[in-house]
């Protein structure tokens, strides 16, 4: 059972089968319903695998969150727990077993 929790008395506790969570903007789901009402847990990895992860629930996923090279797109943020992605270029940041990931929109204008 996904995140299941043993007790270890020498060691503490022990989790098994966790795995990251991808969270995202309500806005994406019309473009994605088979993301909608349901728990998105992936492997971890670096932010591209995560991505790439979810494309593999909801193909074109990526084609809307990263441009022609691979990059993020400017109107979209991306957390890992409560840290902006730093390398929107190469997506490289880690995302750990316990992490969240967190795609919104950019706001932008005056």
């Amino acid at each position: 059972m996904p995140g299941q929790q043993l007790s270890a008395s020498v060691f503490g506790a022990v989790w098994l089968n966790q795995m990251p969570t991808v969270k995202m903007t309500p806005h994406l789901f019309r473009f994605f319903p088979t993301l909608q009402n349901r728990a998105i847990q992936v492997q971890a990895g670096s932010v591209a695998e995560v991505l790439r992860a979810v494309n593999d629930i909801a193909p074109g996923f990526t084609d809307y969150v990263l441009d022609e090279n691979g990059a993020l797109r400017r109107h979209v943020n991306l957390s890992v727990n409560d840290t902006l992605v730093i390398d929107r270029k190469n997506l490289s940041d880690q995302v750990t077993d316990d992490g969240t990931v967190y795609i919104f929109q950019a706001l932008s204008g005056g």
